[in-house]
């Protein structure tokens, strides 16, 4: 490839992401009643324009890379549009000392942006062939604070909880309960609730620092089902 045209594919990557920048925030004010805020967490934007989103894209989809919806990664699997990945980051409020678990690595886009904002990132994909993608794709640009298991996500990651923010990036019929128990006093767990086909919400689940739970739906979305013990 020439020098030309690397430089122009450096070009419409960043052009590409400024747009999809704009995006977020536009679809942040058109939702604020239903999510609660005006914007998003200055240190979430700035992770998401890092993150070079193209590269978690297979090539013959990446026309898609930076719109603002979903996108194929193979297997069955989409990655989730750039508004849903930034506001369900926001929601977690991780900080850099945070430990965080994310169920459903996909193509490792959502465990990326949180590697930019957290200690560690423990993911869990069930799918075998996307986990040993994201773990390469992930490698090659650098983020060695993320750790991937091909396993049921439905069980968490019980040897590394209890965990400050659980993140679920498929839709579940219930909270699974192995989740609730690896979460640690003061946590959150942002997940998708809701059937296949059907309304489902984004809820986030805190646990209280005596172990109950508070739970508030903050937005309709339209998930992939969680795969594995609940079939």
């Amino acid at each position: 490839m020439s020098t030309d045209n690397v430089a122009s594919g450096a070009r419409d990557a960043l052009d590409g992401r400024a747009a999809m920048l704009r995006d977020i925030r536009e679809e942040v004010a058109y939702t604020r009643h239903e999510i609660g805020k005006d914007a998003l967490d200055a240190r979430v934007m700035a992770a998401v324009a890092r993150v070079p989103r193209e590269l978690f894209i297979p090539a013959p989809s990446r026309l898609y890379a930076f719109a603002n919806g979903p996108a194929p990664i193979g297997h069955g699997q989409t990655i989730s549009q750039p508004y849903i990945v930034a506001l369900m980051t926001d929601l977690l409020e991780a900080r850099p000392d945070s430990v965080i678990l994310e169920i459903g690595t996909g193509s490792g886009y959502q465990a990326a942006v949180l590697a930019e904002l957290v200690r560690q990132v423990y993911s869990v994909e069930i799918i075998a062939a996307l986990a040993e993608q994201a773990r390469e794709s992930l490698a090659q640009l650098g983020y060695d604070n993320v750790v991937i298991r091909n396993a049921d996500g439905y069980h968490g990651w019980a040897e590394h909880a209890p965990f400050d923010g659980i993140i679920v990036t498929a839709a579940a019929p219930h909270i699974p309960p192995p989740l609730i128990a690896q979460l640690k006093p003061g946590g959150r767990l942002v997940i998708p609730v809701g059937l296949p086909g059907c309304i489902q919400q984004l809820k986030v689940v805190e646990k209280r620092a005596d172990g109950t739970i508070q739970s508030r739906d903050v937005l309709m979305v339209a998930f992939v089902p969680l795969t594995g013990a609940l079939r």
